[in-house]
């Protein structure tokens, strides 16, 4: 295989910031103002598909928010995602087709983002996924068509470029 092959180059497709607070009001617009400080962008608020009456939920109710970054700026705020868990990842945190998922649990650990006492202090997670060139014959709308098997990313691609592209520490368990 041609390692040089720019079509297998792993790059970001997007990184997707979200904030679960379980229940709509003044939690929510923190979360949706923390967000907006991090990225720039505005969040879009996420509903409840289903009724769960323990919970206290219903239908189209407001529980959460995320906002999607793509391209450079997707690059830039996962390097500043990765300070903030001192760039070691846990194996677990890969799934099989090579996206990454972990969480954050206060956005001041996080560079460049000053504590604003009206938010206190709220978690986050953070949803990284990969594609390579090519990856858009999924997603068209003529002649869509699936990857093949051999051009899907895979954990040890996406591990091999978090190391090399961001200097990436992939432990196998939290001990150590």
């Amino acid at each position: 295989m041609n390692l040089n092959n720019n079509m297998r180059a792993v790059r970001i497709e997007k990184v997707t910031l979200n904030i679960g607070t379980g229940q709509p009001g003044e939690r929510l617009d923190k979360a949706v103002t923390l967000l907006q400080t991090i990225t720039n962008q505005k969040p879009i608020k996420t509903k409840t598909m289903k009724r769960i009456p323990t919970w206290g939920l219903r239908p189209r109710l407001e529980i959460g928010c995320k906002v999607t970054v793509r391209g450079k700026k997707a690059e830039v705020l996962l390097n500043r995602l990765l300070d903030a868990v001192d760039r070691t990842l846990l194996l677990k945190k890969f799934d099989e087709l090579g996206n990454l998922s972990f969480g954050i649990p206060e956005y001041i650990d996080i560079p460049q983002v000053p504590y604003n006492p009206s938010i206190g202090i709220i978690g986050l997670e953070a949803a990284i996924t990969f594609q390579r060139y090519g990856y858009r014959i999924s997603k068209r709308r003529y002649k869509k068509t699936l990857i093949p098997i051999k051009h899907k990313i895979t954990k040890d691609d996406v591990i091999n470029y978090l190391k090399t592209k961001f200097n990436v520490k992939v432990k196998e368990d939290d001990n150590k």
